[in-house]
């Protein structure tokens, strides 16, 4: 039989989280491409607009979370960055904006530092 130590198991539950982060990014990344291509009043910009500001409003909830195991000041640029990203989302939704390629920019070095 096998025996784990806590920090293996530890260390697995992490990665695990972590590649479940990167794959939610990409799904992201893909959804906003695609409106990026069709434009801000396709059906492809309805479904990345509500995918990524629920997705960073989720992120945003775990870093600010006391359990959240990142740094205190990485954990606070990434709030700024994330409440960003779901403003530019908001002001795509309302008209105000056509900046996917920021998004899609800075929600790809995110994924990226993931690895």
């Amino acid at each position: 039989m096998y025996q784990f130590s806590y920090a293996e198991v530890a260390r697995d539950v992490e990665v695990d989280a972590r590649e479940r982060e990167r794959r939610a990014l990409d799904h992201s990344i893909e959804l906003l491409r695609k409106a990026e291509e069709n434009g801000p009043r396709s059906r492809d910009a309805i479904e990345a607009i509500y995918t990524t500001r629920s997705l960073w409003a989720i992120l945003v909830e775990d870093l600010a979370s006391a359990e959240n195991g990142l740094p205190e000041a990485l954990r606070a640029e990434l709030i700024s960055i994330g409440l960003w990203i779901m403003r530019e989302a908001e002001a795509i939704r309302l008209g105000r904006s056509q900046n996917f390629a920021g998004i899609i920019e800075i929600t790809t070095l995110i994924r990226d530092g993931l690895n």
